[in-house]
Order: structure tokens, then sequence, then C-alpha cells
């Protein structure tokens, strides 16, 4: 499995619970979309995973800066995600960065807002943010391989409550 969780803003800890938690410790691995805000912070989702793979966002310290890229691509099941915290354009913008990159699934953060669209060329997913939701659902996004060589995809609240299916396959998403 891969759990994807953004906008942890934190000080002095990972501020998983929940749901949430538990992903992050069964996943393959974790992809973090940005604002973790102290290294420490990095350092403790380092230790709650099994394979973390993160990216800077714009609230991030000098210690994260120094570790993390800003943008990052990695493959899953298959498939290439491009990772981002943020890009200035919204979803036209999101999707270009994806494109430039040969992506699949592009992963950002920054809004706090979960999200799924489906683009002509992509698929586009923020997690929102476990820790600090900001009048959204406190959520994270999960991706399963399917036998049919897709990936089943969710939108779950830290609770547990799955609030968004999708569907990534070869003809790049569709809503399940």
């Amino acid at each position: 499995m891969l759990t994807v969780v953004s906008d942890t803003h934190s000080t002095d800890s990972h501020r998983l619970s929940g749901r949430t938690l538990q992903a992050v410790r069964d996943a393959d691995v974790v992809a973090h979309a940005g604002d973790f805000m102290r290294e420490s912070v990095l350092d403790d989702f380092e230790r709650e995973s099994a394979r973390l793979l993160g990216v800077t966002g714009n609230n991030d310290d000098a210690g994260i800066r120094d570790r993390l890229p800003e943008a990052r691509n990695f493959t899953f099941g298959g498939f290439t995600f491009a990772m981002t915290h943020r890009q200035r354009g919204g979803s036209t913008a999101l999707s270009l960065f994806g494109r430039q990159r040969g992506a699949d699934v592009v992963l950002f953060g920054h809004s706090h807002r979960p999200t799924y669209e489906r683009t002509p060329d992509l698929v586009l997913v923020n997690p929102g943010s476990h820790a600090q939701p900001r009048g959204y659902r406190a959520a994270h996004a999960e991706f399963e391989r399917r036998d049919d060589g897709g990936l089943d995809g969710r939108l779950v609240t830290v609770d547990g409550e799955v609030f968004e299916l999708f569907l990534v396959d070869g003809d790049r998403s569709r809503e399940a």
C-alpha cells in the first residue's frame, strides 16, 4: 500500500493518530507532500514508515530543505507519481507539472483540502491534512495494487471513513 499525507504543520511530533497512523505503519511506501515544519517531525515520520518519500513545503525549516527536494518522481504499482507541495496556477499548473514529469498521478498538498480530480491526462490527489485540516476533513490518501494492474485509490478520514473512491488504470483514471 502507498499512503499519502501532507501538511502536518508540527513543531514537536508527527501528529499521526487513528486510521492515518495505522495506514502509515502498514504502508510499503509513505509519501509526504510537504509542510512537516521541523526536521524532528521528518525524523518521526521516518521512524513510523517502512519507506518515506517526501518533498519540502513552504513552511519547512532549513534542515528539511537540506534533506528533501521540492519535487520528486517515484513509481508504485507500475505507475509514475510526481509529487510537489504546490504549483501556482491550480489544476492547470499541476497537470502541466505532471505531464512534464511523465506522471500518471500528481500528489500535492498546501490547501489542506482533500481532493481527487481526474484530468484527461492524469489524476491529481491532495490527501488533505491529517493534523491541521483547517475546516476540511482530517484525512490522508491510500493506493493499493489491483490484480488487473491498476490501483484502487481512496481518501480516508483519520477516523477511518472512506469518502472518495477512484481507480488509476491504463486509461489513467476513472471514478470507482
